[in-house]
């Protein structure tokens, strides 16, 4: 029997355009229009909303006559009392605007459901809305409060997809759809057999990636490193990785998401000593598509996207990341690829959210 074609709605932010600008990280973007490529080529049709300027392939854009806040929306962040708590409001007032669109439309003309990404924004909306199926995707990890809250606007229109099990051990018993892998695109991360003789680090420069404990690692190691990620001049950046730079540490700054894999390729291992509970990192599965192990610590999804011992290592502190690094000769590249296609790739992710749709609308 064929699959009921579904009609979509769905949102990730009304602060910056789709493709966002140069220098902007936002992983939730890349996911959702990635998800919203595939569902189209399945035949379903989804209406994407964001900010003027916003281009989906695969998608009617819908900008409700919103200025992200990027371009000329920005000039309300400058007036006089736009700022602090004021500023963070405005943000979220921006978001919720083109959420309540969604929902206006969806009660008028009729969306099988709507697809949204910022669930905080959304909650109030979906529970007052409780005729309109709503899924979220959760990105962050469930602090305590936010498993509160969560409960607090729960409803039955409305259901979580997790990226990873580990996402759910705060909160085990919210009203979860299924659990739905952050995908990539095979094609975009180019193999590698072989590589140059540095280790790597991508992502944004802040305490809870363990930029510094990878560094602390590379130092120990005795390897060179590149990192790639804009700095922030702040005293994270300044104490504890700013002195250690130089011919064996260096810092590219930002570099685009799809040139990545030049780097990835050629990279001896990917370091990611995460010290918080991340609930999926990308850069693990992009560096594994190349070929490149991950040596990343036992937190957050770790244990579910890199396998011990075969795609690389899974280790508690900095004194086994760098024991780690000096064991990589017995990781094979090509299983590293393998787990990646088999578990990670942007096809298996649009299946499984097509999956959960299908059965939730």
């Amino acid at each position: 029997m064929p699959k009921k074609k579904l009609k979509i709605a769905t949102m990730v932010t009304g602060h910056f355009t789709t493709p966002p600008p140069k220098g902007t990280i936002y992983a939730p973007m890349d996911i959702a229009t990635e998800v919203i490529e595939g569902l189209a080529s399945r035949g379903h049709r989804v209406d994407f909303y964001g900010p003027k300027g916003t281009k989906v392939m695969g998608a009617k854009v819908i900008d409700c006559g919103l200025e992200a806040l990027q371009g000329k929306g920005r000039k309300i962040l400058g007036v006089p009392g736009a700022r602090n708590i004021e500023r963070d409001k405005i943000f979220g007032l921006w978001d919720q605007y083109l959420i309540a669109e969604m929902f206006m439309k969806a009660r008028k003309e009729g969306y099988d459901l709507l697809h949204v990404h910022p669930i905080d924004r959304a909650l109030p909306i979906a529970l007052a809305c409780q005729d309109v199926k709503t899924v979220y995707t959760l990105h962050d990890p469930i602090y305590p409060w936010r498993a509160d809250i969560f409960k607090m606007f729960e409803s039955a229109n409305q259901g979580l997809v997790s990226i990873s099990n580990s996402q759910r051990k705060p909160a085990p018993d919210l009203n979860y759809l299924d659990t739905v892998y952050n995908g990539i695109k095979m094609d975009e991360f180019k193999f590698s057999d072989s590589h140059d003789n540095y280790l790597l680090f991508v992502g944004r420069i802040t305490p809870e990636k363990g930029v510094a404990e990878a560094v602390e690692a590379a130092v120990k190691a005795k390897e060179k490193m590149i990192i790639i990620g804009p700095a922030p001049e702040n005293e994270y950046w300044n104490d504890r990785i700013k002195p250690y730079l130089g011919k064996d540490i260096i810092h590219l700054g930002y570099v685009p998401r799809r040139s990545l894999f030049k780097y990835y390729r050629r990279a001896k291992a990917l370091l990611f000593p995460i010290q918080w509970e991340e609930a999926f990192g990308l850069v693990m599965t992009e560096a594994m598509a190349c070929g490149t192990p991950v040596i990343g610590f036992r937190r957050g999804s770790v244990p579910e996207v890199v396998a011990d011992k075969k795609t690389g290592f899974i280790v508690k502190d900095v004194n086994q990341m760098a024991e780690a690094i000096g064991k990589l000769g017995l990781i094979s590249r090509a299983d590293c690829r393998r787990r990646v296609e088999e578990n990670f790739s942007t096809e298996k992710m649009v299946e499984g959210y097509e999956k959960v749709f299908l059965d939730f609308a």
